[in-house]
């Protein structure tokens, strides 16, 4: 512990790192009961706290180690920090990144000088290449974690958080990778301030520190999930592991939807969309406080250690942020297939707001629904929603937890239905408020059956539904006079060829 502290005493990171800031987050903090500060790593150059540990190595090293160049292998962050570190230091990086590594961040490598070379279907496969030809070219090859100058270099943030803070802190939560982060922190906090507690933060399906606890030392995990693909490590350091062993109090684990409702908790306070690695440690707080319900002695500081998001990602993690913050439940639903059964259903959800709605026509006995439903209390509703479902008569099954359900099933709830005459098919607007969709239902009635129906809550103004509906012939005239009787926004889709190709009756 004191070898580390001079070493990250004497750390040479602010030539190209800034001292980020420890920031209140007044929205979680009021939320929680308890004050919450974001250390800020999200706003570095690189939108990491990885340019710190690399910039140390590198600046440390002597003249005749780098004369020739480094290598490193990395796909995301720690490439982007050595070659940023060694354009400044004018020495050559080069940089090896799996094939399947996503263009933007091969061309943000070698924007910054990086050397890039693609090798290899994964990290492991990159990892392999470089050291291989580090030890064939005679260069130095910086690791990602397991170095003492990288973990000093990262323990700086620790080094600021003490002395930012205001008042006392009861425990800083940060993420763990292969464990250079925390080591670094944990090194330097237990020097200077051993009350405060450091606790390490894991997503569930990657929990390699908590592995390598549990026996003895380091191991390799058979499996990662590569959701928090910025802390996905098969196998700790043996020097993080070491430092860890002896300084980390505590190992949280958490899931994809606590991750995703942590990256909406940061975005509410900082208006920051961080990436899921960078959001493991709120989420990690976030359980710990509602695990132990023990009122903290003081602060609790979590690092939102990088922004790196891809866009694409968008969009999956806003449909599991409700998940993770216990705001919706998912349930598969059987009601019987009879004109006016989705309106009962949803009468006996009560004033109760749908977030989801998917039913396709399967057979003329019984009718399957894939049902979303906010929640005001958590678990504690969802149980009561299942158990008051089930004294209705229905058979209901809670598939909130269901990761097929979540993942797949929800977009493929449907399909051509067989026998099926007469449909007509059509999208409908109306203004998005508690019991919209009810009164949609109440307002198409009970005449005509509906034999399709998809509709997703996405917080807008407006709610958009796609209806299928079986009209005979003679009644469309009247059908047709009924919907524009109904007052909401509508448009025909029967002859959509989308809805021609994927979802019209077989007949």
């Amino acid at each position: 512990m004191t070898d580390y502290l001079q070493r990250i005493l004497k750390a040479r990171v602010y030539d190209l790192a800034i001292e980020t800031p420890l920031e209140r987050a007044p929205r979680l903090s009021e939320r929680l009961g308890t004050p919450v500060y974001f250390k800020r790593e999200d706003l570095q150059p690189l939108y990491s706290f990885k340019l710190r540990g690399a910039y140390n190595k590198l600046a440390g090293m002597p003249f005749a180690d780098v004369r020739d160049g480094v290598v490193c292998a990395s796909a995301g962050n720690h490439a982007q920090g050595v070659a940023l570190a060694a354009r400044e230091l004018n020495i050559t990086a080069h940089i090896v990144m799996p094939v399947a590594t996503p263009r933007i961040k091969v061309e943000a490598v070698r924007a910054l000088g990086g050397q890039v070379m693609l090798e290899g279907a994964n990290y492991d496969a990159a990892y392999a290449t470089a050291v291989r030809f580090a030890q064939t070219r005679g260069l130095a090859f910086i690791h990602p974690f397991d170095d003492p100058e990288v973990i000093a270099g990262q323990g700086t943030i620790g080094m600021e958080i003490h002395r930012q803070s205001a008042g006392p802190i009861d425990s800083i939560f940060v993420p763990i990778g292969g464990g250079g982060l925390i080591a670094g922190i944990a090194s330097y906090m237990k020097a200077v301030a051993p009350e405060v507690r450091i606790v390490g933060v894991e997503p569930a399906d990657c929990a390699s520190m908590t592995a390598a606890f549990a026996a003895g030392g380091p191991v390799e995990l058979e499996d990662v999930g590569v959701f928090a693909d910025g802390v996905a490590v098969r196998r700790v350091g043996d020097e993080t592991y070491r430092v860890c062993r002896a300084l980390v109090d505590d190992i949280v684990l958490v899931n994809t939807d606590e991750i995703c409702a942590a990256i909406k908790d940061i975005y509410e306070d900082s208006r920051v969309v961080v990436e899921p690695a960078g959001a493991l440690a709120v989420a990690g707080l976030k359980k710990v406080l509602a695990t132990h319900r023990v009122k903290p002695a003081g602060a609790l500081v979590a690092i939102n250690c990088g922004a790196n998001l891809n866009f694409d990602r968008l969009r999956h993690i806003a449909e599991r942020a409700a998940l993770g913050e216990q705001r919706e439940a998912l349930f598969a639903v059987e009601i019987p297939e009879q004109r006016g059964s989705f309106r009962r259903f949803c009468a006996a959800l009560g004033e109760r707001n749908i977030t989801e709605f998917n039913y396709r026509y399967q057979n003329p006995e019984r009718a399957v629904l894939f049902v979303g439903v906010e929640l005001q209390d958590g678990d504690a509703e969802r149980a009561l929603i299942l158990s008051q479902l089930e004294e209705a008569g229905y058979t209901v099954i809670d598939i909130s937890a269901n990761e097929l359900a979540k993942l797949h099933v929800r977009y493929m709830v449907g399909g051509p239905a067989p026998a099926l005459a007469d449909e007509r098919v059509y999208r409908f607007e109306f203004p998005e408020r508690r019991g919209a969709l009810l009164k949609f239902l109440q307002a198409v009635g009970e005449r005509w059956n509906i034999s399709l129906f998809h509709y997703r809550n996405h917080g807008a103004d407006y709610g958009r539904v796609l209806a299928g509906v079986q009209v005979p012939g003679p009644d469309r005239d009247e059908f047709a006079r009924h919907l524009s009787q109904l007052g909401y926004q509508y448009s025909e889709e029967t002859d959509n060829p989308a809805y021609r190709m994927f979802l019209s009756p077989t007949t």
